[in-house]
C-alpha cells in the first residue's frame, strides 16, 4: 500500500529505477542523484530536534510549517513515520502561464471614481524567470528602481537571510548598479518581465498607454 503521508507524484518515482525517472519530464524533479532527494515536508513542532537522528540532511526552512528538506532516499521512509511530519511532497515543475488583458479581466473600471485603486502602498512578488531592471515600467521618473528587492537563484552571491541558494539584491544596491550601468541579473526569456508589466508596471515606456494592474505598487 502506498505511504499515505507522500503525495501520490512521490510514491510513484520512489518505486522506479533512476533510469526509469529519466524518462519523464516529471517524475525525476526534486532527484540530486546518489539516492538524494529534495523534497518538501509539511511539520508540527522543533524541526531540528526531529531530524537530530538522522545524518546528512540539510534543512532550508519556509514558513507555516513547511520547509525543504535534502535527504538521502534511505530515510524518507522512516521520516514520513513521524507523527510530526504530517506530508512529504515532491518539488512540482513551475511552467509560465501569463495572465489576459485586463480588460478581460473587467477591472478597468476600479481604476476610476468612486475606487480610484492604483495599487498603492501595495507590495507585490513575483517568482519568474527574473526582471528586465532597466525597463522604464519598472523605474520611477528620477531613474531610480521600484524594486524593493530582487533574488536571483541562478546567481553567485549573498543569498537572503535563511537560505543557501541565489543571491539578494536591495532597492539600495539595484538603485546603486542602474547608476554604474551594470547589470546585476537578466531576464532571458522575458517571461518574468513581461507578468511582472502585467501586474505592476507603471506605462512609462508607453506614455501610459499600457500600464499594469497595480501600476503604482
Amino acid at each position: 500500500m502506498a505511504n499515505q503521508k507522500l503525495d501520490n507524484l512521490l510514491n510513484l518515482s520512489l518505486d522506479l529505477t533512476p533510469e526509469e525517472r529519466q524518462k519523464s519530464d516529471v517524475l525525476n524533479i526534486g532527484y540530486e542523484g546518489d539516492n538524494i532527494w529534495e523534497l518538501i515536508v509539511r511539520y508540527t513542532g522543533d524541526l531540528s530536534e526531529l531530524l537530530s537522528d538522522y545524518e546528512d540532511i540539510t534543512v532550508v526552512n519556509l514558513f507555516s510549517g513547511f520547509a525543504i528538506l535534502t535527504i538521502p532516499q534511505k530515510y524518507i521512509e522512516s521520516l514520513s513515520a513521524l507523527p510530526q511530519i504530517t506530508f512529504i511532497e515532491q518539488p512540482k515543475r513551475l511552467f509560465f502561464n501569463i495572465n489576459q488583458a485586463r480588460s478581460a479581466s473587467c477591472i478597468n473600471p476600479l481604476f476610476y471614481s468612486p475606487w480610484n485603486l492604483s495599487g498603492k502602498g501595495i507590495l507585490i512578488g513575483i517568482v519568474d524567470s527574473g526582471i528586465t531592471l532597466t525597463h522604464p515600467d519598472f523605474l520611477n521618473e528620477d531613474g531610480t528602481t521600484r524594486v524593493l528587492f530582487l533574488w536571483d537563484q541562478t546567481a553567485d552571491g549573498t543569498p537572503p537571510a535563511g537560505y543557501a541558494t541565489g543571491a539578494e539584491w536591495s532597492k539600495e544596491e539595484i538603485d546603486s548598479a542602474l547608476q554604474n550601468r551594470e547589470t546585476i541579473t537578466t531576464d532571458l526569456s522575458g517571461h518574468g518581465t513581461a507578468v511582472a508589466g502585467i501586474a505592476a508596471g507603471n506605462g512609462r515606456a508607453s506614455q501610459n498607454r499600457y500600464r499594469g494592474i497595480a501600476f503604482d505598487a
